[in-house]
């Protein structure tokens, strides 16, 4: 099957991705005017490292001990957080969608044929390589001796560190039409929560893949195929005692991580994905409105709505700072106390994946295929 909607498909496994950022087709409404402020925090350019182009594709930089790993176009990059400097790069000889993993001496990507290529941390040399059943999507992890990734069929995959040989395997059925972007997963505990298509969120034990419990994000509702995509969008966000996560045409909820009981859910739809600290959980609407709400009662605090139509990330939650950026290649940090525009900076490209915690300061990767870090006070 394939569909053509709003300009971006990809054809997957009898089902079809639709691309996550509707704004981005032929028919988007012209992007919000940048609101003038006056600046309330320093925020700096501190570097810029080439990767390769990531185009649709939503690469994770990864950050491990000193350096920062990433992917793109078809190389597999290691940059110094430091000063930037290119420690190596790695042609994978492969068009790579997803990456980079880090972790256990490895570095991780996935490429659009299926293939999940592990480097050695230290060179960049291939350490080996493995063929899944289709295109690897989403963040790659590394959980104790395994390596998890996943794949655009619904599979979800635990692999020796070791040789790439298959430890075990979760599978669901997927609807006919799925974002591209949903689908994340996140790791807390030995614990492995994952989003799927369809608005459900699954706890898997992550040593064997076994599930521990399923909970319902969001309902499909609609006459439509696509009136009824209601796909968990972004990593789900974990801390000690609840997982939270958001869907498209749907909402955002939070569950006890142990159980998988509902705590609370608000109704609201994102196409890209949330983030939570001590306080607040911050999810980027589908209306390209960003909105805090306390993570205990769900309470809406504040919401930051002058970015309409500019195709705005998934958040970074970083302390005192909410950070987001957007299609035209525009950083915005908002206080994380009421929404406000602390600083705004530019890089050379449209930014689809979520600012990166790269302590200190963060990095976005571009559509052009540069991380570029910034520095924030």
């Amino acid at each position: 099957m394939r569909m053509i909607i709003a300009g971006l498909v990809l054809a997957v496994s009898g089902c079809s991705t639709v691309g996550g950022w509707f704004s981005h087709g032929p028919a988007k409404a012209k992007p919000a005017a940048l609101v003038e402020f006056k600046p309330a925090a320093s925020l700096t350019e501190a570097w810029k490292a080439e990767t390769g182009e990531t185009r649709a594709h939503l690469f994770h930089p990864q950050v491990e001990g000193d350096d920062v790993f990433a992917a793109g176009g078809n190389r597999v990059v290691r940059i110094a957080i430091a000063n930037g400097g290119m420690v190596w790069k790695t042609d994978a000889n492969a068009k790579l969608t997803a990456g980079a993993g880090a972790g256990q001496g490895l570095v991780l990507a996935g490429s659009i044929n299926g293939e999940l290529l592990a480097l050695d941390r230290t060179n960049g040399q291939m350490r080996w390589k493995t063929a899944l059943s289709s295109e690897v999507t989403g963040q790659i992890l590394v959980v104790g001796d395994s390596v998890i990734a996943r794949t655009g069929d619904g599979r979800v995959q635990g692999l020796a560190v070791t040789d790439g040989s298959r430890k075990w395997l979760y599978t669901r059925n997927l609807p006919v039409l799925s974002l591209r972007g949903s689908g994340g997963m996140t790791v807390r505990d030995d614990v492995l929560y994952a989003g799927f298509p369809g608005g459900k969120l699954v706890a898997l034990n992550a040593t064997n893949g076994a599930q521990l419990w399923e909970a319902t994000v969001a309902l499909p509702r609609g006459a439509t195929e696509l009136e009824r995509v209601a796909d968990v969008m972004g990593n789900p966000a974990v801390d000690e005692r609840q997982v939270c996560a958001v869907a498209y045409q749907g909402r955002v909820a939070c569950f006890d991580r142990r159980k998988g009981e509902l705590l609370w859910a608000r109704d609201t739809s994102s196409n890209t994905g949330l983030a939570m600290d001590e306080r607040n959980v911050y999810v980027t609407d589908d209306k390209d409105a960003v909105t805090a709400y306390d993570k205990t009662s769900g309470r809406a605090g504040w919401r930051q709505d002058k970015l309409a139509h500019r195709a705005v990330t998934a958040p970074l939650a970083l302390g005192a700072w909410v950070v987001v950026a957007d299609g035209e290649g525009y950083v915005h940090v908002l206080s994380s106390e009421d929404g406000s525009f602390v600083a705004r900076a530019k890089v050379d490209s449209g930014v689809h994946s979520a600012p990166v915690d790269i302590g200190p300061g963060f990095a976005v990767e571009t559509t052009k295929g540069n991380v570029v870090a910034f520095r924030l006070k």
